[in-house]
């Protein structure tokens, strides 16, 4: 595996202002169809801490409530609107790129993730789109919700979980030692998906973003606090979304979220291995 690139703070610059590029696209797109969605994590930090995107930060994330995610990846893949965007959402057993949730690439660069250098995907500069789902009231119900979001990961990803040991990575390579075939895979995750989405995001009390990673799957939110309506933020000069409440959505996983964290933390956290902004990937 090739080792990971130190990106110097002009590199990180020129890599930020790609990823702009595709954040207004998506943004451009879902306004066009009325879609909700709204900044998420570190770019939502960005956007009220720093006006644009924290400066060692690497990526663009986006929320949707499961019913617009579903909407959108509807809407994308019918009017097919960009050569240059190009959506990933592995929507057959055929199509796989180890992540969980949909991206949409940016085909006009080449940036390769650690994970994915041996996969026959367009290595572009990715956007990722990350759904929030209604989230079972009953204790029993929502261990039972939460397993089914581990069996979605673990096979839409095909991977052991990252940092994970013990138990959990012993039992994900058993399984997916005794189910080897893609096709089986895809209908494992694809079953598991409609059970860890059964509770209507509309209809719940309470919601989670299941497809973040183990962290964030355990965070609850209420749900009239994720749709109680948009607002603009400003984002390195440009106007995107975020729900009304942000403040509130952002101190339940990151606490006092406009502190900055240890000069030590002040680093990207995505395993880059290739990176070339003058490279269409396509």
């Amino acid at each position: 595996m090739a080792d990971k690139l130190k990106l110097s703070p002009k590199e990180l610059r020129e890599l930020q202002l790609c990823e702009l590029e595709g954040l207004t696209f998506f943004d451009s797109f879902c306004r066009k169809h009325g879609l909700t969605y709204y900044l998420c994590g570190g770019c939502l930090i960005g956007a009220v801490r720093h006006k644009g995107f924290i400066p060692w930060d690497d990526d663009t994330d986006v929320l949707m409530p499961r019913p617009d995610y579903e909407k959108f990846l509807e809407l994308y893949r019918k009017e097919n609107p960009s050569q240059r965007f190009v959506l990933l959402d592995d929507s057959d057993a055929n199509s796989f790129s180890g992540n969980i949730f949909a991206v949409l690439t940016d085909t006009d660069h080449t940036m390769v993730k650690d994970y994915q250098e041996d996969m026959d995907i367009p290595h572009g500069i990715p956007l990722d789109i990350f759904p929030i789902d209604g989230l079972a009231e009953k204790k029993l119900a929502r261990y039972m919700q939460y397993f089914w979001v581990m069996v979605y990961s673990l096979f839409r990803a095909q991977m052991v979980p990252k940092n994970q040991g013990g138990l959990l990575a012993f039992g994900s390579r058993v399984l997916l030692g005794i189910f080897r075939n893609r096709k089986t895979r895809y209908k494992i995750w694809r079953f598991a998906e409609k059970r860890m989405t059964r509770y209507n995001f509309e209809e719940s009390e309470n919601v989670a973003e299941f497809c973040a990673g183990f962290y964030f799957m355990k965070k609850v939110y209420p749900r009239e606090l994720i749709y109680s309506g948009t607002t603009e933020v400003e984002f390195e000069g440009r106007s995107f979304l975020a729900m009304k409440g942000y403040d509130e959505y952002l101190k339940i996983p990151f606490g006092n979220y406009m502190e900055l964290p240890p000069e030590e933390q002040r680093i990207p956290h995505h395993e880059i291995i290739r990176l070339e902004l003058n490279k269409p990937c396509r």
